[in-house]
């Protein structure tokens, strides 16, 4: 009895075939894009002006979360569940405190005349700051703006925020600016 002898199998081909379905991947697949906050960042001042950081002061709403996960707001410990509420009462300063943010008056379509904050919440956190700590601050931020600005939708409006149309949206936007800044984490120490 002989053995048959198995012939070899021609791989050249082998090798082109799997470039193309490796291109063929690559062309086809899409790849989702990573999500992430959507904060914008303040521009970068080589030598800032200190008169011009005196006046600016009373704009700035000092956030600062440390290691321990203490919050601290404008120098004073602050329960995270009240965070929204006073990051409210800064932007709008109905009784125009010296201690809350100043305003400016412009021109905004569906409003006219309207004094508008220029205030800017200012978020630092330590090192060792718990990043889920981090987002629930950065929550609470967010919602305070976005329940001012549904606020002012549903007074002018009649309608939530999110079922206005884009210019109705540009024109709350303008009269209830978000502005956050965020510094890089140090180390911070908060006497508890």
């Amino acid at each position: 009895m002989t053995r048959r002898q198995v012939q070899e199998v021609n791989a050249g081909s082998m090798a082109d075939i799997a470039f193309l379905l490796l291109i063929f991947f690559l062309v086809t697949t899409t790849m989702e894009s990573d999500k992430g906050l959507g904060t914008i960042l303040p521009p970068f001042e080589e030598e800032p002006d200190p008169n011009k950081k005196a006046k600016n002061e009373r704009n700035v709403f000092e956030i600062l979360v440390n290691a321990n996960n203490q919050i601290m707001v404008e120098k004073q410990e602050l329960p995270l569940n009240q965070l929204t509420e006073a990051t409210k009462r800064f932007i709008l300063n109905p009784s125009n405190k010296a201690n809350l943010s100043d305003k400016e008056t412009i021109n905004i379509d569906f409003f006219g005349e309207r004094k508008v904050s220029k205030g800017i919440i200012s978020l630092q956190t330590a090192n060792d700051t718990e990043y889920q700590v981090y987002l629930m601050v950065q929550n609470e931020i967010v919602r305070a703006f976005n329940e001012l600005r549904n606020d002012l939708s549903l007074d002018k409006f009649g309608t939530p925020y999110e079922k206005l149309n884009t210019k109705e949206k540009e024109a709350v936007r303008k009269a209830i600016p978000k502005i956050i800044s965020e510094a890089e984490p140090v180390k911070i120490n908060i006497n508890s």
